[in-house]
């Protein structure tokens, strides 16, 4: 029986430039799952984050034809764009989240798929993005702040890890919060568990406003 997730693994296939396996083709695919949106993401620990925050939320993506896509890299965006966006595409509407520093490659990307739309552009574009201005770690640590996301990481056991961390001569001169943003990349998964961890960890009326305005954006309940 399909699933979303068969989905997302064809579609990542495809975007890589590999041929689609034996079985149901993307289109099809999409159509059988009624897929409307994709939410197109640099990668899993951003896409742990958004899985987090439907949860709290009580929203169930999928069964509202809304898939989450980490792409592997923000470089990876004009496949995704191609493949997912207007004709000769899925036609689906694509949203997500982009760091500040990738934004010439949603740029590219968006111009290409929508001559209209870019990231961050206002209301009515039919691609709109949400820009971070560091990443979606530094959002989630800017809101949370310094001293809460310590105790996150010392109920996740992780505290000497981190104090080790900042001990090393690479790291002095840093703010606590850059120390803090490393160190969530310096041990593969890390990102990814704490992309969930930190946003369970935030009020409800405190979400980071790129993360609050993608959700602004999904047609859930439409």
């Amino acid at each position: 029986m399909a699933d979303m997730r068969a989905f997302r693994e064809a579609v990542t296939l495809r975007a890589a430039g590999g041929s689609e396996e034996p079985g149901e083709p993307v289109r099809e695919l999409a159509a059988r799952l009624s897929v409307r949106t994709a939410v197109l993401l640099e990668g899993l620990s951003d896409a742990a984050a958004v899985d987090a925050l439907a949860e709290r939320r009580g929203l169930d993506l999928e069964s509202e034809g809304i898939c989450v896509l980490p792409m592997g890299g923000a470089m990876s965006v004009g496949r995704f764009a191609r493949l997912l966006g207007p004709s000769p595409g899925l036609g689906l509407h694509l949203t997500g989240l982009c760091d500040e520093g990738e934004l010439r490659f949603y740029a590219r990307a968006l111009a290409g798929a929508t001559p209209t739309a870019g990231p961050g552009e206002g209301q009515g574009q039919p691609q709109r993005f949400f820009v971070c201005s560091a990443d979606l770690e530094d959002e989630l640590i800017r809101t949370l702040g310094v001293a809460r996301v310590e105790e996150i990481v010392r109920a996740q056991g992780d505290l000497r890890a981190l104090q080790t961390f900042q001990q090393q001569p690479a790291q002095q001169g840093r703010t606590a919060r850059q120390q803090l943003r490393r160190f969530l990349g310096t041990k593969k998964g890390r990102k990814i568990h704490y992309g969930r961890a930190l946003v369970e960890a935030l009020e409800p009326d405190r979400v980071p406003a790129p993360l609050d305005g993608l959700f602004g954006e999904l047609p859930v309940g439409l």
